[in-house]
């Protein structure tokens, strides 16, 4: 299986948000691999866009609804952890 990493843009990041870029990553990748391993637990046939969405969404509903409004992942890794699942299930 997969091991999704959320990593954050610095550049993107404001002061505050940098300062607290580590626990963020951490929280983000821990909600990513919970959603992913609870997909990959159900997969059923469904495609990779579907799947993608699926990750979003499951991402989403693990994190702090604050944090989960601004979590905007780059689409292609998250489409390239919904291929793995589909090709690993």
């Amino acid at each position: 299986m997969i091991e999704p990493q959320v990593n954050l843009d610095p550049d993107s990041l404001s002061p505050v948000g940098d300062k607290l870029r580590g626990p963020l990553e951490d929280q983000l990748t821990s909600a990513l691999r919970a959603a992913a391993e609870k997909i990959a637990d159900g997969y059923a046939g469904e495609p990779v866009d579907t799947v993608t969405a699926q990750l979003l969404e499951q991402t989403r509903a693990g994190l702090h609804p604050d944090i989960a409004a601004g979590f905007e992942p780059d689409h292609a890794e998250l489409r390239r952890v919904a291929e793995a699942i589909v090709r690993d299930s």
